[in-house]
């Protein structure tokens, strides 16, 4: 957009926002330890940090919902009145959050007047307050009706409202939280348009992402957070992905490289014209063959049928109609039973179902296979079989967090998701599984983690495993997908080679566009 590693060096102005040694602690934990930053007008900083860094802290504070222990911050020259969200308001902050805060059953024009003032009002009122918001939204380029019911527009179009939200309340600075991570590449591209447009005219951005290739791609400058510090200040200019996570992690890290399945064998598991589920969560016709010694990877924007097909391979449900197989039999609703085949799951939600945050690590651990013969003699569990099986996991995916006794929920989020990789992927017998159902396998996890699991889902496939991916990440979708389908709305593509789709091609179908290519159609 012009802002980034091309955008060159920048005339010196005044900060709109000044933070001077921003200090919290919650306890003996120091959330953020005399953190100063400046932002420039018509400037972008990128705020990039591993999980537990201190980004969502810091932005608490700045927005009004956390108090500093130390420290002040000043917007426009004036000081902020510390935990008043109504002051960060008015004081011209703005925020959108990467989880939405719309009601769907209500207009763009009600959603954005919400909050601010009274939605029965004259109708002169109304009027003016309709053409202010076609007025903000003509001068950034955020074509959206504000008639239209938000339950009834695409994710791309919900940012638009958020956006407008903030810009029709005045704001000058405007703090945007992973703001494409839910976008198609046409949406998010639609996306840096309107970026373009507000620096041009003035306003500052925060820009919080992971991916960092667009960190650069938009940015001025860069903040590095790390352990509740700010470690690294510099122009994005010159800077690399490299570079940036050197800052994030404190060391170089490796990222897995693509390579090519070494060997694809038979198919594993097909679905053949599958309808599962309900509402947006619904598989409509699904067809889509698993092979052994390959990845296949499902792009699409969540919510799109994407935790259908994982249950229904799961066995959490199944099939109203259609056919499921598995190694060539039919594949039945059980998930003790896929355990047994050799299924492994990776959840969507590691907290919510993929571990019981009150029971131990070892337990957490043979959870899945508790009651086989391997754990347990009848009604009694084989308690010394069951930890020593668990400590195998901990040693060998290097779960680090208090111990085989410690209480699951206590693990950080890269730790449980180890905890869960060992689980589905070594089996007492130290088979290899059949299949790998791994939805969302690094969602919120951090730059080091994210490249560990990666490399033990490559490794899982070089041994002969199944592996499907269904991933919001785009990136991690191109990276590990030997074979690559989209889904929308229920309906997936045909599953192709990696080498056939262009990001492009991949973006048109998750938003569901008649150029993309057909869905429904036979692997």
């Amino acid at each position: 957009m012009g802002a980034g590693r091309g955008g060159g060096a920048r005339a010196l102005t005044a900060p709109v926002l000044r933070l001077a040694g921003i200090t919290k602690r919650f306890g003996p934990l120091v959330a953020n330890d005399a953190i100063s930053l400046e932002l420039a007008a018509g400037e972008v900083l990128a705020l990039l940090g591993e999980n537990g860094a201190g980004k969502s802290t810091l932005v608490s504070i700045l927005f009004g919902h956390y108090t500093a222990d130390e420290g002040t911050i000043e917007v426009f020259g004036r000081p902020l009145p510390p935990g008043q969200p109504r002051a960060a308001l008015a004081a011209g902050i703005g925020m959108v959050h990467q989880h939405f805060t719309l009601a769907d059953n209500l207009s763009v024009l009600d959603n954005v007047r919400m909050g601010t003032e009274p939605l029965w009002q004259p109708f002169s009122r109304t009027a003016a307050a309709r053409a202010r918001l076609e007025e903000v939204a003509r001068r950034f380029g955020l074509a959206v009706s504000p008639d239209a019911l938000v339950g009834s527009l695409s994710v791309g179009e919900r940012q638009r409202v958020e956006i407008l939200k903030a810009l029709y309340r005045g704001a000058r600075i405007l703090i945007l939280d992973e703001p494409t991570a839910v976008l198609t590449p046409q949406e998010a591209e639609s996306l840096f348009d309107t970026l373009r447009q507000m620096v041009a005219q003035g306003l500052s951005i925060v820009f919080i992402s992971h991916k960092l290739a667009e960190v650069l791609r938009v940015s001025h400058r860069v903040a590095v957070l790390r352990a509740g510090r700010l470690v690294a200040q510099a122009p994005t200019a010159g800077t690399t992905q490299a570079q940036l996570a050197n800052w994030m992690v404190g060391q170089d890290v490796a990222v897995p490289e693509r390579s090519p399945a070494p060997c694809v064998g038979d198919v594993v598991c097909a679905l053949e014209g599958v309808h599962a589920g309900a509402g947006r969560e619904r598989l409509a016709g699904a067809s889509l063959q698993l092979r052994a010694g390959e990845i296949t990877a499902i792009a699409g924007v969540s919510g799109n049928g994407q935790l259908a097909l994982a249950d229904l391979l799961c066995g959490l449900c199944a099939a109203d109609t259609g056919r499921v197989t598995l190694s060539g039999e039919a594949l039945r609703p059980a998930p003790a039973w896929l355990v047994g085949m050799g299924v492994a799951r990776i959840p969507e939600d590691r907290h919510a179902v993929g571990v019981v945050g009150d029971l131990p690590v070892w337990e957490n651990a043979v959870s899945e296979r508790l009651r086989s013969p391997a754990f347990a003699h009848g009604p009694l569990v084989r308690r010394a079989a069951a930890r020593a099986h668990a400590q195998h996991i901990v040693d060998a995916y290097d779960v680090r967090g208090g111990g085989l006794d410690a209480p699951a929920r206590a693990l950080s989020g890269g730790n449980m998701q180890k905890l869960i990789l060992g689980r589905a992927l070594l089996a007492p017998d130290g088979r290899t599984p059949r299949l790998i159902v791994a939805h969302q396998p690094t969602w919120g996890l951090d730059i080091g983690a994210v490249a560990y699991v990666q490399r033990q889902l490559i490794a899982a496939r070089d041994a002969g495993a199944a592996v499907l991916l269904l991933s919001d990440d785009l990136d991690e979708v191109i990276a590990l997908g030997d074979r690559i389908a989209v889904i929308h709305a229920g309906h997936l593509t045909e599953a192709r080679p990696a080498a056939d789709w262009t990001r492009e091609a991949i973006g048109l179908a998750m938003a569901g566009s008649p150029g993309a290519p057909d869905a429904g159609a036979h692997p």
